[in-house]
């Protein structure tokens, strides 16, 4: 099974990209992330034509999230239980490895967060909270589980450019780090650190100061996996390659493939 996730930045703008890269690389499913699309503009019969089913919860202008998958889905969640939120963020769904067991896939949009001491920060913070309180129960219904998304933190200075530049800022606040601890806590794997890895592998570079071309990025695009499925990871990798199309994301596609 192979699962991935990627923020298209703009699905009205990224769908052909989207099913191009789609029809090059045969994955099970896929979490996107900034859809920026109300639930009335989402592209279902595009995907539906192509062979793809999708549950998706949209935003006008702002965030939204979708889940594209090649069978149906099943117990769709969106947003976080219990969490008063406005914005679209979450999706999951229940999907069934080949060899019939589920697996829980959930996306995410994390919040940025703007700035340390700001009311998004706080936002992010209250956020990533519930997030870990929901997870937690999740697991302990459907212990194979994968969390994928648009993380906005960058777990330690290897996935960042320049550390020295970077500390402190947005995405790489200790506070931010803490949070993404704390979901390993939870006996969630960092699938891109199980193995050995070159350095500087990215999966968001700035639209600006051509950091794309100089590779100045970060590294905030992840795919957890539960304590259940981490022996089953044979591999995981940023696929760059979209970054290079005519009118790009600004992030590229994250992919895990589990013997399962």
């Amino acid at each position: 099974m192979k699962l991935a996730t990627w923020n298209v930045n703009s699905l009205a703008v990224r769908l052909p990209q989207l099913l191009d890269w789609l029809a090059a690389h045969p994955v099970d499913a896929i979490v996107l992330q900034e859809t920026k699309l109300t639930d009335d503009k989402f592209p279902h019969a595009a995907l539906q034509d192509a062979g793809w089913h999708a549950q998706w919860f949209g935003q006008r202008t702002y965030n939204g999230v979708a889940l594209i998958s090649r069978q149906p889905v099943a117990d769709v969640q969106r947003n976080i239980p219990g969490f008063d939120d406005a914005q679209a963020r979450v999706i999951a769904a229940t999907l069934t490895c080949a060899d019939g067991q589920p697996l829980r896939f959930v996306g995410g949009y994390f919040p940025n967060g703007q700035a340390p001491g700001s009311e998004k920060f706080a936002y992010k913070m209250a956020w990533l909270e519930a997030l870990q309180a929901w997870l937690k129960d999740q697991l302990a219904q459907f212990p194979r589980l994968v969390l994928g998304g648009d993380f906005n933190i960058a777990p330690d200075d290897r996935d960042v450019h320049d550390p020295v530049l970077w500390a402190g800022q947005i995405h790489c606040t200790p506070e931010e780090r803490a949070h993404f601890q704390a979901l390993a806590g939870l006996g969630l794997w960092d699938a891109f650190r199980l193995f050995e890895q070159p350095p500087r592998l990215w999966s968001w570079w700035d639209y600006r100061n051509l950091a794309f071309r100089k590779n100045q990025g970060l590294r905030i695009d992840h795919l957890l996996v539960s304590e259940a499925l981490k022996p089953l990871v044979r591999a995981c990798h940023i696929d760059k390659a979209p970054r290079k199309n005519e009118r790009p994301s600004d992030h590229a596609p994250v992919v895990v493939e589990l013997d399962c």
